[in-house]
């Protein structure tokens, strides 16, 4: 399989910082943010290898390191690259970078579901 990647950049704006997201008092990227661009990635990337408009995929599992601080204003980069694929499940290795180099990398994985159908299974959660 030959790998696929999708890149997703964003400027670090105050709504990113740790402080603002409730992950830490710094007003330094929140680690949260940084897990949603690598998941917007995959997931776009996911999204491009359906065939089928009722599909959609959704995460099931990311782990990652976030090792390194990015300040307000500057610009990170996150990347999915699709490692795998094994039936319904899509398999990433994600990282993202900002100027200086890299400031966190892990793993994502990714299902694909009936879009309909698993968004009635959530609305009907609590429903009984």
């Amino acid at each position: 399989m030959s790998e696929k990647a999708v890149l997703k950049t964003i400027k670090v704006e105050e709504e990113n910082l740790a402080c603002a997201m409730g992950s830490g008092s710094l007003m330094v990227l929140a680690t949260p943010a940084v897990v949603a661009l690598m998941e917007n990635a995959a997931a776009e990337l996911a999204q491009s290898e359906l065939c089928d408009d009722e599909l959609t995929t959704v995460g099931t599992m990311i782990s990652i390191e976030h090792t390194s601080p990015t300040p307000l204003g500057a610009e990170i980069t996150a990347t999915a690259v699709l490692t795998k694929t094994d039936g319904r499940m899509f398999y990433f290795d994600v990282k993202a970078e900002d100027k200086k180099g890299e400031i966190a990398r892990g793993t994502h994985t990714r299902v694909i579901v009936k879009a309909e159908k698993f968004q009635m299974k959530a609305d009907g959660k609590f429903n009984d």
